[in-house]
């Protein structure tokens, strides 16, 4: 649904109830963190003897609702799980918080309000690209899990274009606003995808024109804070990624010159994994996931 769309605050509120409802997750285990004037909507689901915490959060256009099944599964796996919504993300983007591109302000808010450190850090979709640049600046972090791999964001938005609409994006900041606009608006009449994309990066970033949009967009990458990495890392990309290019996942790792280690896996259509984020096949991501805590938690935590 659009953001304009009336309907959209009923289905959300039916949404809510039901996966709540069928996932048995109670209000005891949501928590109202504060942040920038208001509150982050996030959930605690801790086992009885955890052996380490994980906090994680979506990506461009998700509620942090749609992973309880994945949450729960890390829950049984033995982990404190902490998930949330950040700036531009589902609840927090409905009580009016754009997203930012200095996403460990919201982890470093949340990780205070649960008291918590040495935590796996865990990031879906664009969240590959946040938990890289707020593990660069939260020493808090001992882990990084990006799910899916995302290190320009704006080469996402042209990866499926036309080459005249795609020049037009990557060169947008170059370009008048007025020129930017007209054509933008002229390629969403044409391209769902483009038009979903620049109409959600609007709502999400808290602007009004594809241009802005799109100046927005540039902010979001990870080739200036990777170098600042010095945690284990994961890395997970899906081979036929319809909205990243499998070339960023090469590029995450040539810019992680610092990690203590680095571990990249590349899902397959072989697998039912090729998609983003692994849709398809969750359960082997899953298992991917908790093999590499296995190791890693026993050797840092």
């Amino acid at each position: 649904m659009s953001a304009g769309d009336p309907r959209g605050r009923g289905a959300r509120q039916t949404f809510l109830h039901t996966v709540l409802t069928q996932c048995g997750v109670g209000a005891d285990q949501h928590h109202d963190v504060v942040y920038g004037g208001t509150t982050l909507s996030a959930y605690r689901l801790t086992p009885a003897s955890p052996r380490g915490v994980i906090v994680v959060f979506g990506g461009f256009d998700s509620y942090i609702e749609e992973w309880l099944p994945m949450l729960l599964a890390l829950r049984h796996a033995g982990l404190d799980v902490v998930a949330f919504d950040g700036p531009g993300q589902g609840a927090a983007l409905e009580a009016g918080l754009p997203m930012t591109a200095q996403w460990h302000k919201p982890v470093g808010a949340v990780l205070d309000h649960f008291g918590v450190d040495d935590v796996t850090l865990m990031g879906f979709s664009l969240g590959g690209c946040l938990v890289m640049r707020a593990a660069a600046c939260e020493p808090r972090v001992s882990r990084v899990i990006a799910n899916d791999i995302l290190t320009d964001f704006t080469t996402c938005f042209a990866y499926r274009l036309a080459a005249p609409q795609k020049a037009l994006v990557v060169n947008a900041g170059r370009l008048p606003t007025a020129v930017v606009d007209t054509l933008i608006t002229r390629a969403r009449s044409r391209n769902l995808l483009a038009d979903w994309g620049i109409g959600n990066a609007e709502r999400v970033f808290g602007v009004d024109t594809p241009a802005q949009a799109l100046a927005a967009v540039r902010a979001f990458r990870t080739d200036d804070v990777s170098p600042r990495i010095t945690q284990d890392v994961l890395l997970m990309a899906g081979a036929e990624d319809h909205y990243v290019p499998l070339t960023q996942l090469g590029a995450q790792i040539q810019t992680l010159t610092n990690a203590r280690s680095m571990t990249a896996r590349l899902f397959t259509r072989a697998e039912s994994a090729q998609n983003h984020c692994q849709i398809g096949n969750l359960g082997l991501a899953l298992r991917v996931i908790l093999r590499w805590l296995d190791e890693h938690i026993s050797s840092t935590g």
